[in-house]
């Protein structure tokens, strides 16, 4: 009996994990397009910009993932330190006003995903209260 939970388990949840992460395959994509149209970089600044960036969201992603359960307002002062650590960096690549525009553009981006999933939820609840 253990064994067909355990079949059933992996047969339901291996499709839900493939989509999980296509799906967070497109949104870094679209959210790489956001902020390279937001600086409207030049070829030389995304080659000396996205390496520095990659850094940048790796360390922002092993926070999240390390700290997930912390204490809030301390996630936030370390994700600040974060940004604080990295900006020298941008600025060298983007100058102060590109590198301002890609703090913004993050944050814009974050709030269209966040508005563009909460209307999908909402549609879909309408849909299934339909049926």
């Amino acid at each position: 009996m253990k064994k067909y939970l355990l079949l059933l388990f992996v047969i339901l949840i291996v499709p839900f994990a493939k989509t999980q992460a296509q799906n967070g395959e497109k949104i870094q994509a679209l959210k790489i397009a956001f902020i390279t149209q937001r600086l409207q970089l030049t070829p030389q600044e995304a080659q000396q910009f996205w390496p520095i960036y990659d850094q940048y969201q790796t360390e922002i992603r092993n926070l999240q993932l390390d700290y997930r359960n912390g204490p809030a307002l301390e996630n936030e002062e370390k994700l600040l330190n974060i940004r604080k650590k990295y900006e020298p960096s941008f600025q060298r690549v983007l100058g102060p006003d590109k590198t301002n525009r890609l703090f913004n553009a993050e944050r814009d981006f974050r709030e269209i995903l966040i508005k563009r999933l909460q209307n999908r939820d909402r549609q879909n609840m309408q849909r299934n209260y339909r049926r």
